[in-house]
């Protein structure tokens, strides 16, 4: 292989399958498990603000399980528990506002890249290198299988504890990863891959470092390339979705986002900074900003908002990865049916068409 370009594979399939594969067969399936890295401490989350009600109840809940005797009247008082938890989360989660859905976003418990691709993809080749500079483990690129379909991946991933973050630069790419992303990208429209991205950043890596190796002119050059390739592209926002780091592998035929994640130009910390000359008004900025993905829907901006299960996904990681397989499966065997030309042109109308916009006409007492 070229220097700088590995290749990882993971699989789901049982032993069985590999104990009767022929010798040629276990070839292409060599395979290095995910279980092979001793498995981290989890470390307690506290609940958020909007959470600890529901919380509170959950632990009076376990505490009435956890005794021996099972009477009618406890078993009843168990049942109305659960139907009172279910409302309370209905609630809250239904009316969250905007800062509030970023702290969904953000929350340290939600899903990430690493957990979708084992719980979303039946095999996964991981793909290493940008074949300049180096491997930017902020972007994780490789060929997966989802059900029948065969894809290139391309996603950001954070990292929960001190140890991932810094392996993965809490997400915020380097000019390399988001070559090593084109580079991906554009081998898979050699073979007629259809591409799925996930989006997950604070944003692109703003160190002086990596302007100097270009950091915007690949950014653009990212999204001029992956609106030209003659493929099917699929983008979800699944957390944050912060930037121009963001929009770097974010133009799609499908554009997906998942009920509590958020697509802005700027952070809402950002924001206030700018505007109110301090952080603190960040609730405010994130309302001003109007990014949540009934906001992005209403704009035409998002073409799906992708369910999560009850109290968010951070509750839930495999009923999560459920929904977003069966989002990504119809959108891939929709646009399969789409001749490129088309596809490519259908693409590019679809940004042009992005912004609302209001006008007036001038009076003359204006």
């Amino acid at each position: 292989l070229p220097q700088h370009s590995t290749i990882h594979i993971t699989t789901n399939r049982s032993p069985g399958e590999f104990r009767n594969a022929s010798p040629g067969d276990l070839l292409h399936r060599t395979i290095l498990m995910a279980d092979s890295k001793p498995r981290r401490k989890k470390i307690p989350v506290p609940p958020l603000p909007f959470e600890k009600t529901i919380f509170a109840m959950e632990a009076q809940l376990e505490e009435i399980e956890a005794q021996a005797d099972s009477t009618p009247a406890r078993r009843d008082t168990i049942r109305n528990m659960r139907v009172e938890i279910a409302r309370m989360k209905r609630e809250v989660f239904d009316n969250l506002d905007a800062w509030e859905t970023v702290q969904i976003a953000r929350h340290p418990e939600r899903p990430q890249v690493l957990d979708y691709i084992e719980l979303v993809f039946d095999e996964f080749v991981e793909l290493h290198g940008d074949k300049a500079i180096g491997d930017d483990r902020a972007i994780l690129t490789g060929f997966g299988k989802i059900g029948d379909e065969k894809v290139m991946f391309v996603g950001q991933h954070k990292g929960r504890d001190i140890e991932e973050r810094t392996e993965h630069n809490y997400g915020m790419p380097h000019p390399e990863g988001y070559r090593k992303a084109l580079s991906k990208m554009e081998l898979a429209a050699r073979h007629k891959l259809p591409i799925v991205c996930f989006i997950d950043t604070p944003g692109a890596y703003p160190g002086v470092a990596a302007e100097e190796r270009g950091q915007a002119w690949l950014i653009a050059t990212s999204l001029r390339e992956m609106s030209r390739l003659n493929t099917p592209i699929i983008c979800v926002v699944i957390g944050e979705g912060g930037s121009g780091g963001a929009l770097g592998i974010g133009i799609g035929d499908h554009i997906a986002i998942l009920q509590f994640a958020y697509y802005s130009v700027i952070s809402p910390e950002g924001c206030a900074g700018i505007l109110w000359k301090h952080a603190e008004h960040r609730d405010k900025a994130a309302h001003a900003l109007r990014f949540t993905s009934r906001d992005l829907l209403d704009f035409e901006i998002v073409d799906e908002i992708i369910s999560e299960p009850l109290g968010g996904a951070h509750r839930s990681h495999r009923q999560m990865a459920m929904n977003l397989k069966g989002s990504l499966v119809a959108a891939i065997r929709e646009l399969k049916q789409i001749p490129e030309d088309e596809l490519v042109e259908r693409r590019y109308q679809k940004f042009r068409r992005m912004g609302v916009f209001e006008e007036q006409l001038a009076t003359g007492d204006n």
